[in-house]
């Protein structure tokens, strides 16, 4: 249960603008990944790009 609530306080999904090839983030944004677990295996991330030219 404390995952479900974590994941829905946290999110688990992020969009990201791209500009000209580079992250288009705000002069104080970062990206951080937070673990809540106390023995982590391996993780796997799933990119997905949208966009017109």
């Amino acid at each position: 249960m404390p995952a479900h609530i974590k994941a829905s306080l946290l999110g688990s999904a992020l969009t990201i603008p791209i500009q000209n090839g580079r992250l288009y983030l705000g002069v104080w944004q970062g990206i951080y990944l937070g673990e809540h677990r106390d023995y982590g295996g391996s993780r796997r991330f799933v990119l997905t790009l949208q966009g017109v030219r």
